[in-house]
C-alpha cells in the first residue's frame, strides 16, 4: 500500500516546466492575422468631398506631406499631422497646434478638406484658423467628378 501512495505522489506531482509551444503557435497565428489585416485598415476621418472639374496639381515628390484640416459632416475639425491626429479640435486649439507645427516645418502647404454636406461657414472657419496660424495660402481639396456610364 505504501508503494501505491509513492507512485500516486509521483504521478500527481505538478509539472515544473511550462509547455510554450501552443502559446507560440497562437501568437504566430495572431501575428499573421494582424499583418494581413493592417494594410486593409484605412485611418482617417470619413468625408464626402465635393466634386470639381479642376485639374489635379502637380506635386513635387521631394516636398513634405501637406497639412490638411478635415471638416467632417458634423462640422468637427481635425488634422492629419501634429500631436493630435484625426481627433476633433476646437478652432483655437487647432490654430495653436498648426502655429507650432508650421514653426517647426516652414513652407508646408496647407489645405482644407471639407465634407460636401457641412455648413460652408465651418469650412471658412477652418481656412481662417489656418491663415491665422501662418498657413499663408490655403487650398481646398475636392474629388474629380464621377464619369457617368450611361
Amino acid at each position: 500500500m505504501s508503494e501505491q501512495r509513492r507512485n500516486s505522489r509521483r504521478l500527481r506531482r505538478p509539472m515544473s516546466q511550462i509547455n510554450v509551444v501552443p502559446f507560440i503557435d497562437v501568437m504566430l497565428v495572431l501575428l499573421i492575422i494582424f499583418m494581413i489585416t493592417a494594410p486593409m485598415l484605412q485611418q482617417g476621418v470619413e468625408v464626402d468631398l465635393p466634386e470639381a472639374d479642376a485639374e489635379a496639381l502637380d506635386r513635387d515628390e521631394q516636398a513634405a506631406e501637406p497639412l490638411v484640416v478635415t471638416v467632417d459632416a458634423s462640422g468637427a475639425m481635425s488634422l492629419n499631422q501634429g500631436p493630435i491626429i484625426d481627433e476633433p479640435l476646437a478652432p483655437q486649439e487647432m490654430t495653436e497646434i498648426v502655429r507650432e507645427f508650421l514653426a517647426e516645418h516652414p513652407g508646408t502647404q496647407t489645405f482644407v478638406r471639407g465634407d460636401r454636406n457641412v455648413d460652408y461657414g465651418r469650412v471658412i472657419d477652418a481656412m481662417i484658423a489656418l491663415q491665422r496660424a501662418g498657413g499663408g495660402r490655403v487650398g481646398l481639396i475636392t474629388e474629380p467628378p464621377r464619369e457617368n456610364s450611361d
